[in-house]
């Protein structure tokens, strides 16, 4: 397919597996542009935008930017889960396009919050009345763990980058102490990344088999099916776990920030959980802050179910950077 020249921008969205990649006409993502490569085959992202502009008909992007599962300072990004540098001469040279910037994954999420369909996300807890510039916390849970409060002011949106998932776990009492035991074995240090993630719930899944004295290994997507299913008690406990870790976690980051606007969990774990969060321990959790139980009630909580958003993200971030 042929596109006009220097119309379009060029958004992609790097995580620790997979990179997605399409064009934009402003905040609005171009119908049938979207497409997914797998990262194991192209030694860095260069040749993964090369390869989509072929695919897209030599297509000539006016500005690109792309979300990075990692820390990005001075127009550099390092991932987290992927031997890939990142940095906007690269971007350039491999886009042709006048404008480029880099962010961090989190940061393309912030900049998705109004141009996401309401219908797209899924209300945990509800949101109460906010006013329009209040402060809002995204928090990812995929591949990794991280969030990063969204302010919006009155020259514009700030998403600040942070490394929320390599904090220390928190401890809350005699099991939780056990799993960070558990984690810090493995590891060296239990980071909250390290339970709050797809791998993570591998290992709070093992863990538990460890405690029980019955050693057992199994993967992240197995052992979801095995709670839609109810085939697996032990999966089932593991998701609970999961869910009120996640809630305390959150929780935290909420009193940290004071995301009045509401705090929107993203990624494929969390959207994965979305469904369990209300039943398995996570709200309790989220509010159980002592005598600030009560107060936790400003937030609302939602998981955004749009796979896309940090795309969306990325095409609104250039559309206020280019003006």
């Amino acid at each position: 397919m042929q596109h006009p020249a220097n119309l379009y921008s060029l958004v992609a969205d790097i995580g620790g597996t997979n990179t997605r990649v399409a064009l934009a006409e402003g905040r609005k993502l171009v119908e049938g542009t979207v497409r997914r490569y797998s990262n194991a085959d192209f030694p860095g992202l260069e040749t993964v935008l090369r390869r989509y502009i072929a695919d897209e008909g030599g297509v000539d992007p006016r500005a690109a930017c792309v979300a990075v599962a990692g820390p990005v300072r001075d127009g550099r990004a390092t991932m987290t889960n992927l031997d890939w540098a990142i940095d906007k001469d690269t971007l350039r040279r491999a886009t042709g396009a006048e404008g480029v910037d880099i962010l961090n994954d989190l940061q393309a999420q912030g900049h998705a919050l109004g141009h996401i369909d309401p219908a797209n996300i899924h209300t945990i807890i509800p949101f109460p009345a906010a006013q329009p510039n209040a402060t809002r916390l995204v928090v990812g849970v995929g591949t990794g763990f991280n969030a990063a409060p969204v302010f919006d002011g009155p020259t514009g949106r700030l998403v600040a980058a942070s490394e929320s998932g390599h904090v220390n776990l928190p401890v809350r009492d005699a099991t939780d102490l056990r799993l960070c035991a558990y984690i810090e074995t493995l590891h060296g240090f239990p980071a909250v990344e390290d339970v709050l993630s797809g791998r993570g719930l591998e290992r709070v899944y093992a863990w538990l088999c460890d405690e029980a004295g019955t050693p057992r290994e199994v993967a992240a997507q197995d052992i979801m099916s095995a709670c839609a299913a109810g085939s697996d008690p032990r999966a089932t406990e593991a998701a609970h776990v999961f869910s009120r870790m996640l809630g305390t976690v959150t929780g935290n980051l909420a009193l940290i920030q004071l995301p009045f606007g509401g705090v929107y969990l993203v990624g494929g774990v969390a959207r994965a959980f979305a469904p369990y969060l209300n039943d398995f321990g996570f709200v309790g959790a989220f509010l159980d802050k002592g005598r600030f139980a009560g107060f936790m009630g400003n937030f609302g909580v939602g998981v955004i179910e749009d796979d896309y958003a940090a795309l969306t993200g990325c095409a609104a971030h250039l559309v206020a950077m280019l003006g």
